[in-house]
């Protein structure tokens, strides 16, 4: 059952609606699940991906971990029982031959894959959802739109 449609629009201005989306999508995702993460920086997404990984560490009564962007290392991995989070932030990476490197998208169905600036990725799964973060005009408000293409 998809997430949401391509019509799927929230106000997350306030971050108690970002942990409440962040919650919701966490149940309905499974391993080999791609996550894509767009928009600026600061617009929220590393916060929404902070309580979606506390929120199945809490559902499985695991001690809560710093989630925090992997910027300079690229890559956090979180163990959530026997399921595996690849959290990617590829915003340093220049090239595609960077990607090869770190292995993006090869642990396939065994992992559940977060992803933020999937822009850089030439090719994309095709089975994927899409979190696009916008700010309004106003920087306080913020939208996300959620494409899912399972």
């Amino acid at each position: 059952m998809p997430i949401a449609t391509k019509s799927s629009k929230y106000d997350i201005s306030k971050e108690s609606v970002t942990a409440s989306i962040a919650k919701k999508i966490s149940t309905e995702v499974n391993k080999g699940d791609v996550l894509f993460f767009f928009g600026e920086i600061g617009v929220g997404k590393t916060t929404f991906i902070r309580y979606f990984i506390n929120y199945l560490q809490k559902k499985n009564r695991l001690k809560l971990t710093e989630v925090t962007s992997p910027t300079f290392n690229l890559l956090n991995e979180y163990e959530v029982k026997d399921l595996i989070i690849q959290h990617y932030d590829l915003f340093r990476l220049k090239n595609t031959n960077e990607m090869q490197k770190i292995g993006l998208l090869e642990s396939g169905k065994n992992v559940l894959t977060l992803i933020e600036w999937p822009e850089k990725i030439k090719k994309k799964p095709k089975r994927r959802i899409e979190l696009i973060f916008e700010y309004k005009s106003n920087l306080n408000k913020r939208i996300l739109k959620i494409n899912d293409f399972r």
